[in-house]
C-alpha cells in the first residue's frame, strides 16, 4: 500500500503543469470561459450594438453633422432647427446624387456642382451659420400674427403689415395668412441676395486670373444659367410684392383660391408656364392635396412649440417622472414634424421642376 501511494505521488510529479491561463479559467468557473471564446466566436464576428451613451450621427456627411451640432450650441429655437434639419437632410440627399453623377461623369461643366454649393450657401445664410451676425437666429419662428416678435427685415414691408394690421379689413385668420406671406417674401429676398452674392463671387473668381480669360461656351453657358435664375426669381419677388401692396391695402377678395404662400407663387408660376387646359386644372387639383400637407406640417410646428414651453415649464419643478413624459412627447413631436418637414420640401421641389419642364417647352 506504501509502496503503491508513493508511485502515484511521483506520477502526479511527473505530470506537466497545467498552462496557467486553462487554471486561471478552472478557478474563475464556466462563465469566464465562455467568455473568453475564441476569435472565430458569435460575440467577436457580431457587430455590437451602438452604445446608448453615444446616439447615431444625424447625418451621413460629416460637414453637415457638423452644421448641425452648431446649430444646436447656438440654441435655434425648436421650428428653426425642425427646417434645417429638413433643408440639410435634402442637402445630404442631392450631395449624394451629385456624387454618383459626378462618378458617372454627367457633370463635366460642373454646373450640379456649383447648385450644390449654392444651396448650402442659402442654407448657411437662412439659419445664421455663415458666421455672421444675424438677429435671425435668436428670434423665434413660431407664427404669431398679434405680435411683432420677428422684424420682416424690410421697411417696405413693415408698413405693408401696420396698414393691414390697423385697416379692420382683416380677421385674424387673414391676418395669420398676411404674416405667413410677409414671411416668406422676406426669405425670397435672402435667398435672392445670397445667390447673387454666391454669382458676383464666381465671376470674380474668373476675372482675377492671370491672362485673358477664355471661357468654354459650358461654361458660358452655366454662367448664363445662373442669371436667367436670378432673373426669374427677382421677377418673381417683384410680383409677389405688388400682389402683397394690393392686398395690405384691400384685403383678401373672395377669389382667393389657396392660403399657404408657397401655394400661391406655385400656382401663380403655373399659370404663366405652357400647361395646357387639362395639365393645369390637375395641378391644380395637386396643389389642393400639397396644401393640406402643408397645414399637416403647420400643425405638428405649432405642437412641437406647444410641447417646447411645457417641457421648459415642468423642467423647472424637477419632476422628474413628468419631465421624461414630457421629453418623450417632445422627441415624438420632433421626429414628426421633421418627417412632414421633408415630405413637404421634396413634393415643393417636383412641383417646382414639373413647372420649369413646363416653360422649357415654351422655347
Amino acid at each position: 500500500m506504501a509502496s503503491r501511494s508513493v508511485l502515484t505521488r511521483l506520477r502526479a510529479l511527473r505530470r506537466p503543469p497545467p498552462p496557467p491561463l486553462l487554471l486561471l479559467l478552472l478557478l474563475l468557473g464556466p462563465r469566464a470561459a465562455a467568455g473568453h471564446a475564441g476569435k472565430y466566436s458569435r460575440e467577436k464576428n457580431e457587430p455590437a450594438p451602438p452604445s446608448r451613451g453615444e446616439p447615431a450621427a444625424e447625418f451621413r456627411m460629416e460637414k453637415l453633422n457638423q452644421l448641425w451640432e452648431k446649430a444646436q450650441r447656438l440654441n435655434l429655437p425648436p421650428l428653426k432647427l425642425s427646417d434645417l434639419h429638413t433643408d440639410l437632410k435634402i442637402q445630404e440627399r442631392d450631395e449624394f446624387k451629385w456624387k454618383k453623377l459626378k462618378a458617372e461623369g454627367l457633370d463635366e461643366d460642373g454646373e450640379e456642382e456649383a447648385k450644390l454649393v449654392r444651396s448650402l450657401s442659402v442654407i448657411l445664410a437662412k439659419y445664421g451659420l455663415d458666421g455672421r451676425k444675424d438677429s435671425r437666429v435668436v428670434s423665434s419662428n413660431f407664427i404669431d400674427p398679434g405680435s411683432d416678435r420677428e422684424s420682416l427685415e424690410d421697411p417696405r414691408l413693415e408698413k405693408l403689415w401696420h396698414k393691414a394690421k390697423t385697416s379692420g379689413k382683416f380677421s385674424s385668420e387673414e391676418l395669420d395668412k398676411l404674416w405667413r406671406e410677409l414671411q416668406h417674401h422676406k426669405e425670397k429676398v435672402q435667398e435672392y441676395h445670397t445667390l447673387l452674392e454666391a454669382l458676383g463671387g464666381a465671376e470674380e473668381s474668373h476675372e482675377n486670373v492671370i491672362g485673358p480669360v477664355d471661357l468654354s461656351g459650358v461654361q458660358a453657358e452655366a454662367l448664363a444659367s445662373r442669371h436667367a435664375e436670378l432673373k426669374d426669381r427677382l421677377r418673381s419677388i417683384g410680383q409677389g410684392f405688388d400682389r402683397l401692396h394690393r392686398v395690405s391695402h384691400q384685403g383678401y377678395g373672395a377669389e382667393t383660391e389657396f392660403m399657404e404662400p408657397r401655394v400661391l407663387d406655385l400656382w401663380d408660376m403655373a399659370k404663366s408656364a405652357n400647361f395646357t387646359e387639362k395639365e393645369l386644372e390637375s395641378f391644380r387639383e395637386e396643389l389642393k392635396h400639397f396644401e393640406v400637407k402643408i397645414e399637416k406640417h403647420n400643425h405638428y410646428q405649432k405642437q412641437l412649440e406647444i410641447s417646447h414651453q411645457k417641457l421648459k415649464h415642468v423642467e423647472s419643478f424637477g419632476d422628474q417622472e413628468h419631465v421624461a413624459r414630457n421629453k418623450e412627447r417632445y422627441a415624438m413631436l420632433e421626429e414628426k414634424t421633421k418627417e412632414l418637414g421633408y415630405k413637404v420640401k421634396k413634393h415643393m421641389q417636383d412641383l417646382s421642376s414639373r413647372i420649369s419642364r413646363a416653360r422649357h417647352n415654351e422655347l
